[in-house]
């Protein structure tokens, strides 16, 4: 596949500084692209460097220039770049086509070129949207509602009365609806407490491998749009989860959190329940969380604190040995003090 520059800079909606006629045959990285491909340069390292690229072309901030090189102006390279990928490597589509492999419930209904796979099972009453694909061994339950263009990638579940947007992937393994964590404590056992609400997933929702989203006890556990989950994600029943927040891997999300708009959850962070999280706050890897973060704050550690004061935590307790070694140097000292002073008249 070869596309002009010209092509690309509008695909991306971008302005070319350079020959828009040049025809570009795939994309590389900055360090092993070549004349034939194109790259880009977002930050200043590579900007700055972007003249020893033997790249035949790169996407970069506007406002670059280039002495002897052909470039994209564009306000956010990083972004796109990622579109030109997507140009030069669509996403593999299979066949619109049922598989006779499948197990389709009652009153199952479909739009327009659908792909189902075989051993896909889907149960009683279910409504799934146009271009919808559902690779193997994906198991659907009865009354789920799937919207337009999604993908669920093969061994997801989906559970009973659980409702799915448009544009919306799942990764292999991830379990949309499953009981939420619910016992009630009698006489040293436990009571299961009945889980009957269900999962929204909205729009433009990606989730990654392995993702465990838990159903309401009551109502609706909510991933609003546009949230971008890594794998090994657990998101616990009654969590609702803002516009375009980011949970990475093995964050672990309990009963009844609220998570803002665009915030960030970084890997292994733990958040307790009832806890709430504010619009743009960030929450750093391996923190543990046992009290609400206001809008825009950023916190790490265990427990959650201020980003600089753990800095200065973290500083310190590098140096406890040495500090401990001090202390019981200073207690020696104070002992032997005391002891002359008691000994004198």
């Amino acid at each position: 596949m070869k596309r002009s520059l010209r092509e690309i800079a509008e695909w991306v909606h971008g302005r070319v500084l350079g020959n828009d006629m040049r025809m570009i045959t795939g994309v590389a990285p900055f360090e092993a692209a070549g004349e034939n491909e194109i790259t880009f340069a977002a930050d200043a390292r590579f900007v700055q460097n972007m003249d020893a690229s033997a790249a035949g072309a790169l996407v970069v901030p506007s406002g670059c220039s280039s002495s002897h090189k052909d470039l994209i102006l564009v306000e956010n390279p990083k972004a796109a770049f990622a579109r030109v990928m997507a140009l030069f490597h669509p996403a593999h589509a299979p066949a619109a086509q049922i598989s006779d492999g499948a197990v389709l419930g009652e009153d199952f209904s479909h739009g327009k070129d659908v792909s189902i796979a075989p051993f896909v099972c889907i149960g009683r009453r279910v409504t799934v949207g146009n271009r919808v694909r559902i690779y193997p061994n994906v198991y659907i339950g009865d009354e789920v509602v799937i919207g337009d263009d999604v993908v669920i990638h093969s061994n997801v579940s989906v559970l009973e009365r659980c409702v799915i947007g448009s544009r919306v992937i799942m990764h292999a393994g991830t379990v949309i609806g499953s009981d939420g964590f619910g016992f009630a404590p009698e006489g040293g056992r436990y009571v299961k407490i009945p889980q009957i609400g269900n999962v929204i997933i909205e729009d433009d929702v990606e989730l990654g491998a392995n993702n465990t989203i838990d159903r309401a006890t009551f109502g609706s556990t909510r991933i609003r749009r546009g949230v971008k989950t890594d794998n090994l994600v657990h998101i616990a029943h009654n969590v609702q989860v803002g516009e375009d927040t980011v949970i990475v891997a093995q964050a672990g999300i309990s009963g009844s959190v609220t998570i803002g708009r665009q915030a960030i959850i970084a890997g292994q962070a733990g958040i307790s329940q009832h806890v709430s999280i504010g619009d743009h706050a960030i929450v750093g890897p391996q923190s543990g969380i046992a009290k609400s973060i206001q809008d825009n704050e950023v916190v790490s550690g265990t427990p959650g604190m201020p980003h600089r004061r753990f800095l200065k935590v973290q500083r310190i307790v590098q140096k406890l040995p040495e500090l401990w070694k001090t202390v019981l140097q200073l207690e020696k000292r104070l002992k032997k003090i005391e002891s002359e002073s008691i000994k004198r008249p």
